[in-house]
């Protein structure tokens, strides 16, 4: 049977000797005499020995050692003990959603659930997954920060593997169809926005970039004479960072319809590109909510009803293929998106430009058999 007891005459201590480790506790108890209920320390070895030996043998395939050595790590204090470790190295967004990921589902179910960090399997993912109160995204964004922490739990030799997570199946993610509007509607609600707040909308509307970056851009980022912009920073929570949201600077020519736009901005003394002048901020930079409101209040006066990141970038991105006649190999060149599945969800033709590339088709056919 593996496993013995041996003796340390250093300290006057039995202890359990399995494979490397060395097990020194019974219970929180050391082996030695008189330590608990009387018993000598190498009867309280001999007990603790054939614990491990009755839980090697019922479950040999699942036993951990872990659970009786002084590496024992318990799963809440170690979720903030690893977010205060790695703050410094997440954007404030990133921070932000991993903290109400800790405070608001894990903490509370491993309150209810006190699995320490090496317990934690698959069936008990699979219980915490069906315990969070939230749907699938938002599911799937918890799951993703408990992963993050036992990855470096497992890189910092704490726990001996990180278990398989959940199949995505499971979260209940369903893909929604991108909700967008066609150019001539989205024009009248930037016409609608009072005109010294319109060249912001108008650059999001040509550049198809995400509004923290149009905040976040400042007039150094605009090059003259090559006629471009470089996106190279952002807002994440409220916060300008450095770096962009995909930590990778992106080079995008000034669309030509932006250029007599460009030109109309008055000249201002702060750093950022697009100024707010009645705003109270310091560099009087745009505020997300600031633009949501004007947003809102000109779909308001147009009859319209769609969210500004939609009515933006997911309606000139679609507009690009649907009325445009673009490829998804053009929009993603356009958009620098990594992967060509980020730009996919556009793909989603309407019924009207598959009426007309069906027509396509047809006048092929008929020509080709003119030419015979």
């Amino acid at each position: 049977m593996k496993g013995r007891i041996k003796y340390r005459k250093d300290t006057d201590r039995y202890y359990v000797q399995w494979g490397v480790h060395k097990i020194y506790r019974y219970k929180g108890h050391f082996c030695r005499d008189g330590e608990v209920f009387g018993l000598t320390g190498e009867q309280i070895a001999q007990k603790l020995l054939a614990l491990i030996q009755n839980d090697f043998e019922a479950n040999p395939d699942s036993f951990r050692i872990e659970k009786y050595t002084e590496q024992r790590v318990n799963t809440i204090p170690y979720l903030k003990e690893w977010l205060d470790a790695i703050k410094s190295t997440l954007s404030p967004a990133t921070y932000k959603d991993y903290l109400n990921s800790i405070d608001n589902h894990l903490i509370p179910w491993f309150k209810r659930n006190p699995y320490d960090l090496h317990e934690i399997r698959y069936d008990t993912l699979c219980s915490l997954l069906a315990g969070i109160k939230r749907e699938g995204k938002g599911k799937l964004n918890v799951m993703y920060c408990l992963r993050a922490c036992l990855d470096y739990a497992w890189k910092s030799e704490r726990i001996m593997a990180v278990p398989p997570f959940p199949e995505r199946r499971l979260y209940g993610i369903s893909k929604k169809k991108i909700k967008w509007i066609p150019e001539d509607r989205q024009i009248k609600i930037i016409q609608a926005i009072p005109k010294e707040h319109q060249p912001i909308f108008w650059w999001l509307k040509f550049h198809l970039r995400r509004p923290s970056e149009a905040m976040a851009l400042h007039k150094e980022d605009y090059d003259p004479i090559r006629d471009c912009f470089t996106i190279r920073r952002t807002f994440s929570s409220k916060e300008l960072v450095e770096y962009t949201k995909t930590h990778t600077e992106h080079v995008i020519p000034c669309h030509p319809e932006f250029k007599s736009i460009l030109q109309d901005m008055p000249t201002t003394f702060g750093p950022f590109f697009f100024t707010n002048q009645q705003g109270k901020l310091k560099g009087k930079h745009y505020q997300h909510d600031f633009l949501v409101d004007l947003w809102n209040k000109a779909c308001k006066e147009t009859g319209e009803s769609i969210n500004m990141y939609a009515g933006l970038k997911h309606s000139s991105c679609s507009q690009f293929i649907n009325e445009k006649g673009g490829t998804v190999d053009e929009l993603q060149m356009l958009t620098d998106h990594a992967r060509r599945d980020s730009v996919l969800k556009y793909a989603d033709v309407e019924l009207e430009r598959k009426r007309e590339l069906m027509g396509r088709v047809v006048k092929i056919k008929d020509k080709s058999q003119q030419q015979k």
